[in-house]
């Protein structure tokens, strides 16, 4: 039972904990997303998303304050750096995790842990309000399926004029494929001969 207990430990002592939540962490900062369980994800984001905030200002101590926890230069340059210049506006909610399905070997649950404004499938550079504007009201709209009738009709017109004229071709399509193939069997075989000898 959980009796009031604050948060997972997942299954390790402290040190091992710390350290490990510190290696994902650093990991998500530098490759923007990583896949691992729901439980870690879950304690990951916890840890993460407050050091993501103290990034927003860029000043020694909160360097050094993060640097205490993720314990990599290459971590802690890449968040003030590059991260908090994206997230400045956001209050809030930096990760976003995606379920992923069940691992083969224990069937632990599986997902992708990613921050949100590094995906570029979701974001496309697209505001919101300009994506809701962008997307047709109905599923099917009017100058498509007039356009695709349109469309049907001209094909139908191409392929009743091909077939008057095809009778007349097809006498004369059967002989040269015959003749090109002959004329290019010669030259193979000669150049297999002289592949063979030795000088």
């Amino acid at each position: 039972m959980r009796h009031n207990k604050n948060f997972n430990h997942l299954g390790r002592q402290a040190g091992h904990r710390k350290s490990m939540l510190s290696n994902m962490a650093s990991s998500l900062i530098l490759h923007k997303r990583i896949e691992t369980t729901l439980a870690k994800a879950k304690a990951v984001r916890m840890f993460v998303e407050p050091l993501v905030t103290k990034s927003k200002e860029d000043t020694t101590h909160s360097r050094r304050v993060v640097f205490s926890y993720l314990k990599q230069k290459e971590a802690v340059t890449e968040l003030f750096r590059t991260i908090a210049p994206k997230i400045a506006e956001r209050p809030g909610g930096y990760t976003r995790i995606l379920k992923t399905g069940f691992r083969l070997g224990d069937a632990a649950e599986m997902c992708i842990i990613e921050f949100v404004d590094f995906n570029e499938a979701y974001t496309l550079g697209i505001t919101p309000a300009a994506a809701a504007e962008a997307k047709p009201k109905t599923r099917r709209s009017r100058k498509s399926a007039a356009k695709k009738t349109t469309d049907a009709v001209e094909e139908a017109t191409v392929v009743e004029g091909e077939t008057k004229k095809a009778p007349a071709k097809k006498a004369a399509a059967p002989k040269a494929p015959k003749a090109t193939a002959a004329k290019t069997a010669a030259p193979k075989a000669a150049k297999k001969t002289n592949v063979g000898k030795k000088m």
